[in-house]
């Protein structure tokens, strides 16, 4: 009787996700084969690293397995689906990458820093390095740590929100504001010329 079967390449998505919750091989394997280069293409889109996402695109596989029963035709297609969970485990690997936040303390200290010490530094800090850390210094402190967080240390706005126990939307216009402060400064000659 198998060898009357329909072929398996030829089978409509729905059919091929059905049969990968029984837990046929040979639906599987064909399931795989008919959305890897989707789900690998969206998960490299969103990581920038095509080792990580192949790790995401094993776990999507996984995760439409497990969760085949539930699948709702009426909410998309199953390529929509599957693509939809490859974007979500993708975004969640790129945040679990981010840095640690950071705390305020040690904030403090880089932003007092304007001037280097030893010579590795001094040979490293020229006028505009100089200049930007003066910038930095003169914002309001709460701007100035939003700013240090997002920009040196890669913190989402929603990180810094998180960090700084404040509303979301303070943490983007403190970001933004520091940003517009620092721009006018170093973009105006004057402002700079006092900075040693």
């Amino acid at each position: 009787m198998s060898r009357f079967r329909f072929p398996t390449g030829r089978l409509p998505d729905e059919a091929l996700l059905s049969g990968l919750a029984t837990g046929d091989p040979e639906l599987a394997v064909t399931f795989v084969r008919r959305f890897q280069h989707t789900v690998f293409g969206v998960a490299v889109a969103v990581t920038g690293d095509p080792q990580l996402a192949e790790d995401i695109a094993q776990q999507t596989f996984e995760r439409a397995w497990r969760h085949a029963q539930i699948y709702d035709a009426r909410r998309g297609s199953v390529r929509t689906w599957l693509t939809a969970i490859a974007h979500n485990l993708a975004i969640d690997a790129v945040r679990s990458r981010q840095p640690e936040p950071v705390a305020p303390e040690d904030i403090e200290a880089i932003l007092g820093v304007v001037s280097s010490e030893t010579p590795e530094q001094h040979a490293l800090a020229d006028e505009a390095s100089t200049r930007l850390r003066a910038a930095v210094a003169e914002l309001p402190p709460e701007q100035g740590r939003a700013l240090v967080m997002a920009g040196i240390y890669g913190m989402t706005a929603q990180q810094v929100a998180d960090s700084e126990k404040i509303p979301l939307g303070t943490a983007k216009t403190r970001i933004r504001t520091a940003m517009g402060k620092l721009r006018t400064t170093l973009t105006s000659p004057k402002r700079g010329d006092h900075v040693k």
